[in-house]
């Protein structure tokens, strides 16, 4: 059974028992059937854009179309007085749109909206479902989507040195020292793949890793542990757990708070080269340093993503941003395909005069040991004569 660390499906579940009895909270009747409608859809793989993964949506997915869809309702009815959100018009939807990217439209707290580009991205998600879901009613519903910005900044986070995650690890609690090797030598994602690794799936000596395909977000994989094999099977020892057991049972709220202490105790409150300050740091950050630290060892992007769990090379750049790469040419490598070929060229004709050589060797030998064997020949006849 796999673990929610964050009760995604318990949350939902409730929610739209609740829903469904009372409608959605705050929102119009008709906004309320259509985002019922619209999860629905979701909850069983119904109407999914073409290109997209079939079959339904996970509870973490669920729980957040729910809340985008009715803050959209929300906002809708409280900018446009529009009871439907479907009724929406272009126009008032990019100004909405440009609005949350450009601080104009506000949290009740006055705080501007963090990642403006997912409210958009979100929303042409839904309306290509609400296009669909009436066209086989036979109403063609114009795309308003077209001009939405889904351009964003990619989210800053915590880049670590090999040395810094050392310098860490000497300051951190045995239990955390133990995680953060861990999460620094798989590159697992954490909390959901990490909540669900049980000590049955490590191999020949806590050497390698099951990822079990029912915990990953994409495949299953088994790695090799290069850097905290030993540790691993001194906790295990320690804290004398069974097969059965999970390897780490922590809260992540609670384990991301000690991260952020340590980070600003050991390395200050400074911004690392990610741009996220080192105060900032959780369990995810890892899986980026990890992936920095594994780039330049590994000789096959193939291999790199296996580890990873990556079916597309874009992640690679988009975890590791090239940070700690460094120059690796060597003369070796200036001698390009043609040169290659040259040298490739002049040493088989090397090799070929090299045989010719050697035969000739072997003929001037065999005559040799014939003028001998006939001098012999000779002089044993003159002897017998005489």
């Amino acid at each position: 059974m796999k673990q929610d660390p964050y009760n995604h499906k318990e949350r939902y579940l409730n929610w739209r028992k609740n829903a469904e009895e009372k409608g959605v909270f705050d929102i119009t009747k008709e906004n309320s059937e259509i985002i019922l409608q619209y999860l629905d859809d979701m909850e069983n793989g119904i109407n999914v854009a073409q290109g997209s993964i079939k079959g339904g949506r996970s509870y973490i997915r669920l729980n957040s179309l729910r809340e985008k869809t009715r803050f959209f309702a929300r906002k809708f009815k409280e900018l446009y007085n529009l009871d439907k959100m479907t009724d929406v018009s272009e126009e008032q939807l990019c100004i909405f749109c440009s609005g949350l990217r450009k601080g104009t439209i506000r949290r009740r707290d006055g705080t501007q909206y963090q990642a403006p580009e997912y409210f958009a991205i979100t929303f042409k998600a839904f309306w290509h479902w609400w296009t669909r879901h009436n066209k086989k009613k036979g109403i063609e519903i114009q795309d308003i989507t077209l001009d939405l910005d889904t351009k964003g900044e990619k989210p800053r986070w915590v880049y670590l040195t090999e040395e810094q995650i050392k310098l860490l690890c000497n300051q951190a609690k045995y239990e955390y020292k133990v995680l953060i090797m861990f999460l620094f030598d798989t590159g697992i994602r954490s909390p959901t793949e990490l909540i669900n690794v049980k000590v049955s799936d490590l191999y020949n000596g806590c050497k390698e890793l099951n990822i079990r395909d029912e915990i990953s977000k994409t495949f299953g994989r088994r790695i090799k542990l290069m850097l905290c094999s030993d540790l691993l099977k001194e906790y295990i020892k320690l804290h004398n757990l069974s097969k059965e057991d999970y390897l780490f049972s922590i809260k992540p709220p609670n384990t991301n708070r000690y991260l952020r202490r340590l980070g600003k105790r050991v390395l200050g409150d400074k911004q690392s080269p990610a741009g996220q300050k080192y105060s900032e740091l959780t369990m995810y950050d890892f899986r980026h340093c990890s992936c920095c630290y594994w780039l330049p060892r590994y000789k096959s992007e193939l291999a790199l993503k296996f580890r990873f769990g990556w079916k597309k090379s874009d992640k690679i750049h988009y975890y590791s941003e090239m940070l700690g790469m460094k120059d690796t040419i060597s003369e070796e490598d200036m001698l390009v395909d043609v040169t290659k070929t040259e040298l490739e060229l002049q040493l088989q004709k090397t090799n070929n005069e090299k045989e010719i050589l050697q035969e000739r060797v072997t003929s001037m030998e065999a005559q040799m040991q014939q003028v001998m064997d006939l001098v012999k020949s000779l002089k044993n006849g003159i002897l017998a004569t005489n």
